[in-house]
């Protein structure tokens, strides 16, 4: 017990053995006569002691743990998102131990502004005159509203009216924002001219919003970005897009999303204000990235909501770490979303058929099967990216569950009642690993 209190602190062990020893009680009491004889003053304690154990390693355990993401969605909003870059948590930790200079100038001596961390990164990688950062997109587009255009109408195709993960719509942000909704156009065909249309003394944005979680095919039409912004520089109203995924056009990334518009381009296009999210595509830390003119950005920073909605040191640590990769063009080998998007189906193979002959040689009866990754998190929807799976032949529920169950705990799929792994989502470095806690999960289902 003297170690455990020194593990968990006194009050912590006194509840615990509060709790098994009536929970003993209770087990003495529904145990007939002869086994109570049987049960010595030496087991009952042990048996205390170790149940002690237990229920103070279950209370006490984290409820965050690390997972191995199998399931080949590379942006997975249930598994955390976008998996850092070394550098981006080498430098959240070196930050996060000590003082930094999140609100000081070294320099003057003086307060300083934590506004201003990663903005001549993103400028220089988008072209924006200036950027500003918050929590995430999802805040990024209410400040942006709030700023821009609370009291007032803001123009947006009902095509764009979308709904994002958790249940929450685009329409209940800008309602939140205190700007007026003015729905303009249809569900599959929206042109310039409707938003022309519906433009008077109470308009205060034309917004666009990138569907990014969703496709629309056949009979459709869709204003460009350009026309937007024409039609906003016509009326002198600020066009503000939602880009969502923040594709920043990685030439490494071209082939897999060649449809997925880049900040960059919609701010060259002449948009007023771009919003997308630090932890999709551009593979970094959760956080609300806006950027475009000086006179925009600077609206949103000093708004009220900018203080409710501002991102901490470890955020900024992470992003900055992250942004550097993209400017110095190391992206595609230090990003690890970058680095999976492009990863080949046949270098995915060779790892693949050596998991699959690791696992047959353990008894268990494994193939190495085509199939597709997704990006996932709202990001490029319809895209497939070849890759190589190995299925595993055992009940599927089982075994996903038992796979579950390993530390750390293994996420995988079923499709077609198989189990599924997919390599692009796993670390070559976590390789080992995984086949050891695929193998132990898979033993313990053979009969």
């Amino acid at each position: 017990m003297r170690l455990l209190e020194g593990r968990y602190g006194r009050t912590a062990v006194v509840e615990a053995l509060r709790a098994e020893a009536a929970a003993m009680r209770g087990r003495l009491e529904a145990s007939s006569a002869d086994q109570r004889q049987t049960d010595s003053t030496d087991e009952i304690t042990a048996i205390l002691e170790r149940g002690v154990e237990a229920r103070l390693t279950a209370t006490h355990a984290p409820s965050l743990v690390g997972v191995i993401n199998a399931t080949g969605v590379i942006v997975h909003t249930n598994l955390g998102r976008a998996p850092l870059a070394g550098l981006a948590t080498s430098r959240v930790a070196e930050l996060a131990a000590g003082y930094c200079n999140l609100e000081y100038d070294v320099a003057a001596g003086t307060r300083g502004r934590r506004d201003s961390h990663a903005e001549r990164l993103l400028c220089r990688l988008t072209g924006a005159e200036a950027a500003v950062v918050v929590n995430n997109n999802a805040a990024a587009a209410l400040i942006s509203l709030a700023a821009l255009a609370a009291g007032r109408e803001v123009v947006i195709s009902r095509g764009e009216l979308v709904e994002i993960g958790g249940g929450f719509r685009v329409p209940d942000v800008m309602a939140q924002s205190g700007a007026i909704l003015r729905e303009v156009g249809t569900t599959n065909r929206t042109r310039v001219s409707d938003y022309a249309a519906a433009i008077s003394d109470r308009t205060a944005v034309i917004l666009r919003v990138h569907p990014s979680n969703f496709t629309i095919e056949g009979f459709t039409e869709r204003a460009g970005v350009g026309e937007l912004a024409a039609l906003g520089r016509r009326f002198n109203i600020p066009v503000v897009e939602d880009l969502g995924s923040g594709f920043l056009g990685s030439p490494t990334a071209v082939a897999a999303l060649a449809t997925e518009p880049s900040v960059a381009d919609s701010l060259s296009a002449g948009v007023s204000l771009v919003m997308f999210s630090g932890d999709k595509l551009l593979g970094g830390p959760q956080a609300g990235l806006i950027v475009g003119s000086s006179a925009a950005v600077g609206l949103v920073r000093r708004h009220p909501l900018m203080r409710a909605l501002r991102a901490d040191k470890m955020t900024y640590a992470a992003l900055e770490a992250t942004l550097e990769e993209h400017a110095a063009g190391r992206a595609a080998d230090s990003i690890p979303v970058v680095r999976m998007i492009a990863l080949t189906a046949d270098a995915i193979g060779y790892r693949a058929q050596a998991l699959a002959e690791r696992l047959i040689d353990g008894g268990i009866r494994a193939d190495v099967v085509d199939g597709f990754s997704t990006i996932g998190g709202g990001s490029a929807p319809g895209t497939r990216l070849p890759t190589r799976l190995v299925a595993i032949a055992l009940p599927p529920s089982r075994l996903e569950s038992a796979l579950r169950e390993v530390q750390p705990p293994v996420i995988a799929r079923i499709e077609n009642e198989r189990v599924l792994l997919d390599l692009r989502t796993v670390s070559p470095d976590e390789d080992e690993r995984l086949a050891a806690l695929v193998a132990s999960a898979a033993s313990s289902l053979l009969p």
